[in-house]
C-alpha cells in the first residue's frame, strides 16, 4: 500500500502584498544606451542574442500578415521565425538578418507598440517582407552569380 505524500502547506501573511513582476521599460534600448552587462558596458553595444530561445511566441499576437504568411507555407507554428526578435542598432529599432549579417531598421516614423511580444512580431513581419523585397542584397547576388 502506497503512503499518501503530504502536500506541501502555503502560508498566508494577513496584510502581505503579492509579489508583482518588475515591468521592465520596454522602450530603455531607445531611451538609452540600454546596456545591462558587463560586456555590454565594455563593447559600447546591447547583445541582442541573449533571449531566451525557448520562449514561445504568443500567437494570439500575430499580425494579419504572419497569420496569412503561416497560412500560405502550411505551418502550425512559426518555425525559423521563432527566435526572431526585435532589436536595437544605433538607437533605432531594428531586426538582425542574419543573410545579410545586418540589421534592417524600421522605417522612419512607425509607432511602436509598448509590448515586446508585438514589436517581436512586427519585426518578424519586417524581416519577412525585406528579404522577399527586391531590395535585398540576395536577389542582386543572385543575378550575378547564378549559374542556371
Amino acid at each position: 500500500m502506497a503512503k499518501a505524500t503530504k502536500k506541501p502547506v502555503m502560508k498566508v501573511v494577513k496584510g502581505a502584498k503579492a509579489a508583482s513582476p518588475k515591468k521592465e521599460d520596454v522602450d530603455k534600448y531607445l531611451k538609452g544606451k540600454g546596456l545591462d552587462s558587463s560586456r555590454e558596458k565594455e563593447i559600447g553595444q546591447h547583445i541582442g542574442y541573449r533571449y531566451d530561445v525557448n520562449l514561445v511566441p504568443d500567437y494570439s499576437r500575430l499580425t494579419p500578415f504572419l497569420k496569412r504568411y503561416m497560412e500560405v507555407m502550411g505551418w502550425d507554428d512559426l518555425n525559423w521565425l521563432e527566435d526572431v526578435h526585435m532589436g536595437y542598432e544605433e538607437g533605432r529599432a531594428a531586426v538582425f538578418d542574419r543573410n545579410v549579417n545586418g540589421w534592417v531598421t524600421i522605417p522612419a516614423g512607425m509607432k511602436l507598440p509598448d509590448n515586446q511580444q508585438d514589436r517581436d512580431m512586427i519585426a518578424r513581419e519586417l524581416l519577412i517582407k525585406f528579404q522577399m523585397s527586391r531590395k535585398h542584397p540576395m536577389v542582386d547576388l543572385n543575378k550575378a552569380y547564378r549559374k542556371f
